[in-house]
């Protein structure tokens, strides 16, 4: 009978199902344990940087438990517990390499106790006026100079100059001329009156005027007066109030226009004589209005009326706009006197003379005058 390879499979299927069960059977054997546990090996610390009383006593692991299954360990055999050396041995040194340390050892040895503060590090003071290294310094917009005399001053020492903490000597301004010059600034005086004075002396106290001498008058600016008098009158009846202080020939021209154009003038319009006269200025060292020109008062030599009084206590006041008498007056007065006097200034000329009149011999070409 012809078997089929499906039967002869079927035959062979339980031969191969026991030998299956024997091998699981021996693979799942238990595996055999050590009759003794091993102990670890204990590393040995660096030497020197841990003192022994802090290792303390080395943990020794417990044994394994017991389980179903296992093989017992022999009774008769103990194992006993590995003790830790009561002070750890010295590793030996390497005569080859004296100096030379181990990686643990380097680690050790870089560990140090840290303090309870941190120590604060000096600072290195600087100085107050150090310059970094890069920055560089300016250069000076201009070079100094040395301190140089001027001829005749005496060079300033370093002991002269100012010390710390002092304001330094302002420098010396150059002081322009406060007036422009004039002839008659620098004029000498003689020691002796000259003949001319004498004369002009002699001259006035024929016409009756009251003066008294002076002592002369002069200063940096280029104010002048020589040989100055103080008039008190300008003729027996016709008195100057206040006293003015003038040269000899203003006093003689003025004197004379008093006596020759006034009087007959206040009689004329007024019927009464000419009692004073007010001035307002005579003798004062000044410019002229509005320039650095030395006045005609700046040498005694102009004088400003700004008052008639009449014998009977009559009043005429130089003003711009008087009563039509008055006016009438004024302007024959004013008239009268560009020729006797070089400048003739009043109301009407500028501001500065609308209250008085300007009267003065202001030395000019070929003696020309300047009224308005």
């Amino acid at each position: 009978m012809k078997v089929s390879p499906r039967g002869n499979f079927l035959k062979i299927l339980p031969l191969l199902a026991v030998s299956l069960l024997f091998i699981t059977a021996a693979d799942n054997k238990p595996p055999a344990l050590p009759q003794e546990v091993p102990v670890p090996k204990v590393h040995e610390p660096p030497a020197g940087n841990i003192p022994p009383q802090k290792l303390g006593d080395t943990p020794v692991p417990e044994p394994r438990p017991h389980k179903k299954g296992d093989a017992e360990p022999d009774a008769d055999k103990k194992t006993e517990p590995v003790t830790a050396p009561a002070t750890a041995p010295l590793p030996t040194e390497n005569p080859e390499q004296p100096d030379e340390k181990t990686p643990a050892d380097k680690g050790e040895s870089e560990k140090q106790e840290i303090p309870a503060t941190a120590p604060v590090p000096t600072e290195n003071p600087k100085e107050p006026d150090e310059v970094s290294k890069d920055q560089k310094p300016l250069p000076p917009a201009e070079a100094p100079k040395p301190d140089e005399a001027k001829p005749g001053e005496k060079p300033t020492t370093p002991e002269e100059k100012a010390k710390p903490g002092e304001n330094p000597p302002e420098p010396e301004e150059k002081s322009e001329p406060k007036y422009l010059p004039d002839p008659r600034s620098n004029e000498p005086r003689a020691d002796t009156m000259p003949a001319e004075e004498l004369a002009c002396r002699a001259r006035i106290k024929d016409l009756g005027v009251e003066f008294e001498e002076h002592k002369p008058e002069s200063d940096p600016a280029g104010c002048a007066m020589p040989w100055p008098i103080t008039v008190k009158s300008l003729g027996k009846t016709i008195e100057l109030a206040p006293d003015a202080l003038m040269n000899c020939t203003l006093a003689e021209a003025s004197a004379r226009f008093a006596k020759d154009v006034i009087s007959p003038a206040a009689k004329a319009a007024y019927g009464e004589e000419l009692k004073s006269i007010s001035q307002a200025s005579a003798y004062v060292c000044r410019p002229r209005n509005g320039t650095k020109k030395l006045s005609e008062h700046a040498f005694g030599n102009a004088l400003d009326i700004a008052q008639f009084t009449l014998s009977k206590d009559t009043k005429i006041d130089v003003e711009p706009a008087p009563d039509e008498k008055a006016a009438k007056f004024l302007a024959e007065i004013r008239k009268a006197a560009c020729g006797p006097f070089k400048t003739v200034l009043g109301p009407g000329s500028d501001a500065d003379h609308s209250l008085h009149f300007h009267f003065d011999l202001a030395p000019r070409k070929h003696g020309g005058t300047f009224c308005q």
